[in-house]
């Protein structure tokens, strides 16, 4: 099959444009009019994205300054590269990525390893078997200030590829193609990695809380 000639190529760039355009990408009016010089749409576009960035970047380092730094290289990069974006994702899915690897990148220097987005724990397809029931549920934990840390501590030590996806859809709500577009990924992969890292996240919640009821009963019957 013979390659499509530049003009093609071209021509398919553009109706992929419209094709987004059409689907109403809010943004891209600030994006054209970034592009034309106009320096407050492109505020505007911070001021849009970048508390959501700061959380985003914030449950990947749990370092409010690496967050920090993270957003800032993002927009400045963003910035830089405007003319690059093609349209052919929405804007905020083509931010959250970049913020994404520049998280990642502070993790990377600070442990000194390289885990891409597509890193795969070792585990491989293996499932935690310690699903004892208990109360109250993940979604209550979050709710409780003095119970938050206990969430975060379980939701730092899961493998960064199933982190990733339990942020986006968990904590930012965002749908499985959503999800998928960021992180390039086959919305049944990304199914998966939400089923494994939900079910990771509970089995170290159920030893927490199975300790934290022995510890209540030996208390109790002294």
């Amino acid at each position: 099959m013979e390659s499509p000639t530049p003009m093609e190529t071209a021509a398919l760039e553009e109706i992929a444009e419209v094709s987004i355009q059409a689907n109403g990408d809010p943004d891209l009016p600030l994006v054209e009019a970034a592009l034309d010089g106009d320096i407050s749409a492109f505020q505007e576009l911070v001021r849009r994205y970048d508390c959501k960035l700061l959380r985003i970047a914030q449950q990947m380092t749990h370092n409010l300054e690496d967050a920090e730094e993270a957003v800032q290289e993002t927009f400045l990069k963003v910035y830089q590269k405007l003319n690059q974006f093609r349209g052919n994702s929405k804007f905020s899915t083509w931010l959250i990525r970049i913020v994404l690897n520049e998280a990642l990148m502070k993790l990377r220097k600070r442990r000194f390893t390289e885990l891409p987005l597509e890193y795969e724990d070792s585990d491989g397809n293996s499932l935690p078997l310690d699903l004892t029931d208990w109360s109250p549920n993940p979604e209550e934990l979050c709710g409780r200030k003095e119970l938050r840390k206990i969430l975060r501590t379980a939701l730092e030590a899961l493998p960064q590829s199933l982190r990733i996806v339990f942020v986006l859809r968990d904590i930012e709500e965002m749908s499985i193609k959503e999800t998928a577009e960021i992180l390039s990924l086959h919305p049944t992969a990304v199914k998966a990695r939400h089923f494994r890292a939900r079910l990771q996240l509970r089995e170290r919640l159920t030893k927490h809380f199975k300790v934290s009821a022995k510890l209540a009963a030996n208390s109790t019957g002294r």
